[in-house]
């Protein structure tokens, strides 16, 4: 019995007499195997097709839809650590080190000699506009933003950029295509301050550019691939007389007359929270 069971399923694998593998002649597998090559062409070619006519849609020189960026956002450099908290000790200079280093290496493409030879020296106050001529995308010239704007944060006089001395240098940048942010002639700028419980540690500030400014005439951004150049506007914010050993919750946000600050869906659009100590001890 155990022999007529092996003779029959090794019959169903291959049947000699009627030279069939797996129940199916050579034909009949070549006729399944034919049908599944073409079908899956046939879905290969029309997942190309649709991919080639949505990227015919889109506009390599900006995003198509924007919605959801319409309130610039606000980052922070150095940012510290995953959920935006820099601690260090003044006594320690590992702990504090890789701050400054993280500021050298972000700010070396605004050195004075760069922004010379690859941006052009625009006219303040107001918005440096370029057209396009038909249809061509012609590449637009980008305005010097140097590193010596940034003053004491610039970490030319001060190469630590004030970690040293407990009174650090954050540094906070923004960037959207085709944004034009205030209006009648009033730029954007930025202030920071301590969240409700830490009101009394914040102490004094100090803005690079003065007043927090970001000058009108670095927008409208055109996109990295119409202006390459481009060098982004910074704010620097220089903490005075921060309180000591203790954590402070800080808040900056961009303040304009036609960019609302937060948003229905994201709350946090336009300002940026981060956790300061300065340890002593």
């Amino acid at each position: 019995m155990a022999k007529d069971g092996d003779n029959g399923w090794k019959e169903y694998v291959w049947n000699p007499r009627t030279r069939e593998f797996l129940g199916r002649t050579a034909s009949s597998w070549g006729l399944i195997l034919l049908f599944y090559l073409v079908f899956y062409i046939f879905l290969a070619g029309m997942f190309c097709l649709t991919m080639y006519v949505m990227l015919q849609t889109l506009d390599d020189h900006k995003p198509k839809w924007q919605d959801r960026l319409s309130t610039p956002g606000m980052v922070i450099r150095p940012k510290g650590d995953e959920y935006y908290q820099i601690t260090y000790n003044t006594q320690k200079t590992e702990s504090w080190d890789m701050y400054a280093q993280t500021l050298d290496k972000f700010l070396s493409p605004y050195n004075n000699t760069a922004q010379v030879e690859k941006n052009n020296v625009c006219k303040p106050d107001e918005y440096f506009q370029q057209e396009d001529s038909g249809e061509v995308k012609n590449p637009k010239r980008s305005c010097q933003f140097n590193r010596t704007i940034l003053d004491e944060c610039s970490g030319i006089t001060d190469r630590y950029y004030g970690y040293l001395d407990g009174k650090p240098c954050i540094i906070k940048l923004n960037r959207v295509i085709g944004m034009l942010p205030g209006k009648d002639g009033q730029a954007p700028f930025v202030t920071c301050g301590a969240k409700k419980e830490d009101t009394e540690k914040i102490g004094e500030l100090q803005y690079f550019p003065p007043n927090g400014t970001f000058n009108l005439m670095y927008y409208p951004y055109y996109g990295k691939k119409a202006q390459v150049n481009y060098s982004q506007p910074l704010v620097a914010v220089k903490f005075l007389n921060i309180t000591t050993n203790e954590d402070v919750n800080i808040e900056c946000r961009i303040n304009a007359n036609n960019i609302p600050t937060g948003s229905e869906r994201d709350k946090w659009a336009g300002r940026v929270s981060f956790k300061l100590r300065i340890n002593t001890v």
